[in-house]
């Protein structure tokens, strides 16, 4: 049966030979077994301390949808801050059981190639090497799940495939209709999987991977795959997963913040209140082993395209519910669009510009916001990714509709954040302590001590935050 957990090391040492891709002969070496691996944690790179990141979807980014002009844009997103730019799919698109005009990017023909709509292969070493230059850092999409249906390995190696009792290859679920399930029961389809997963790092530098479906491959696959990718560099693991802590023990340092985002949209929708985030708040810290934690998102590909713009599903709150995802713990992401404010939702499977307006007054204000908050995020350590970052605690306050709390680091460094995440104006009396600390206002950079209890007065959807460190 499909997902009976086959060990990867005792089959290498039956002397299995590496299958497939097309690749030169094989060179997978034994990776350590899980009791030796190092925590997720301890493995990852040093610069995730105050990393955010950027989603490309490159199709939709510019005019052309291609690689160069995401090359062209390092210089403006360099500017606004963001250091990590994930990369949706760059494979060649199945083109058998297609969804729509264009298929999907997790859709993927060929591990090892690139789809030419995007461009070339010298084309995507020219933006791994200028985001590097820039001191950024690229991860890719990765689909371990499943494949097109004309991806080689059909024909090539059925038994690879999920089948059915009559010996048909099937899709993980009905609605995925595009795509054709992977049996993690063949072991040479593993070794075959952790080679195209090294081409990119060591063939193009690149820095890691977002795993889509991470919870539908087994664990000690992740766990192989990922020593095998750490003996060539340190490389950010980011699965697309939620509430599976055996991810998070040696593979992935991050994983999805579902719960997180259903709880920001409540907000928009006036359903969330002020105990659920407590509750949530809570969770998380029960939750992550230490030096893991959540990515915090308002969008994404898949809320973009599947659930709404961000005017939909938040009205006017996106910008101060992005407040909460850069200053709680875990590590922030912009979708691109979102630093202009665009509320356009894009066509998944078609094509469709994002609308940048790059010069209108909104744009620029959005920019100038999200600038700043990264800014926020990168210099004041207490709002640092895992161990690096402070610790939470909340504020109390006699509101049940404001948030407030403090993230405190090692160093001293603190952060104080006042948040309405509702669209009615609200006043209350926050606890506020004297701690003999001068603070940076977020608003307007103003000096500013507490010496106690102070009654806060918020707009609709208004937030304050309070830095000892100027952004």
């Amino acid at each position: 049966m499909k997902r009976q957990l086959v060990s990867y090391i005792v089959l290498f040492a039956l002397g299995l030979s590496v299958i497939g891709l097309g690749l030169a002969a094989a060179t997978s070496s034994s990776p350590a077994s899980a009791v030796d691996q190092p925590s997720a944690a301890a493995s990852a790179p040093t610069w995730l301390k105050d990393a955010v990141i950027y989603q490309v979807n490159t199709r939709q980014f510019s005019a052309k949808g291609d690689f160069n002009s995401v090359t062209a844009a390092i210089p403006r997103l360099k500017k606004i801050g963001v250091d990590v730019l994930w990369m949706m799919p760059i494979h060649p698109i199945g083109e058998v059981n297609r969804k729509g005009t264009l298929g999907s990017p997790y859709s993927v023909k060929n591990y090892t190639g690139i789809n030419p709509d995007l461009g070339t292969a010298t084309d995507f070493r020219n933006l791994v090497t200028a985001a590097h230059a820039a001191g950024m850092k690229v991860i890719l999409d990765w689909v371990a799940n499943h494949t097109a249906w004309d991806n080689p390995w059909i024909t090539q190696h059925k038994d690879w495939y999920t089948q059915d009792e009559n010996g048909n290859v099937v899709p993980p679920n009905p609605d995925w209709s595009d795509v054709a399930d992977l049996n993690y029961d063949n072991s040479s389809m593993r070794i075959a999987m952790i080679d195209a997963l090294k081409y990119w790092v060591s063939g193009f530098d690149i820095d890691g991977y977002r795993c889509d479906v991470a919870g539908g491959v087994p664990t000690d696959f992740w766990n192989d795959a990922t020593a095998a990718l750490r003996t060539i560099k340190p490389v950010f693991m980011l699965a697309e997963a939620q509430g599976d802590a055996s991810l998070r023990e040696h593979a992935f340092v991050a994983d999805y913040g579902w719960a997180f985002k259903d709880l920001l949209v409540g907000f928009g929708a006036g359903s969330s209140g002020k105990s659920d985030f407590l509750g949530y708040m809570g969770q998380q810290q029960l939750t992550y082993q230490a030096g893991t934690y959540p990515m915090l998102f308002v969008t994404n590909h898949d809320e973009n395209s599947w659930t709404g713009s961000l005017k939909s599903m938040y009205g006017g709150g996106a910008k101060t519910l992005s407040v909460l995802t850069f200053t709680l713990p875990g590590i922030p992401l912009i979708y691109n669009g979102q630093e202009v404010d665009s509320n356009k939702q894009l066509k998944f499977f078609e094509k469709d510009l994002i609308d940048w307006n790059l010069t209108s007054a909104r744009s620029k204000a959005a920019q100038a916001f999200y600038t700043k908050l990264v800014s926020l995020k990168t210099k004041n350590s207490s709002l640092f990714n895992g161990t690096a970052g402070g610790t939470y605690t909340r504020i109390k306050n006699d509101s049940s509709i404001v948030l407030s709390y403090s993230r405190v680091a090692k160093s001293g460094n603190k952060v104080i954040v006042v948040l309405n995440p509702s669209a009615m104006a609200v006043t209350s009396k926050v606890e506020f302590t004297k701690d003999g600390k001068t603070y940076y206002r977020f608003s307007d950079a103003a000096k500013t001590k507490f010496t106690g209890s102070k009654v806060v007065s918020l707009k609709a959807w208004g937030f304050e935050v309070y830095s000892t460190v100027k952004p």
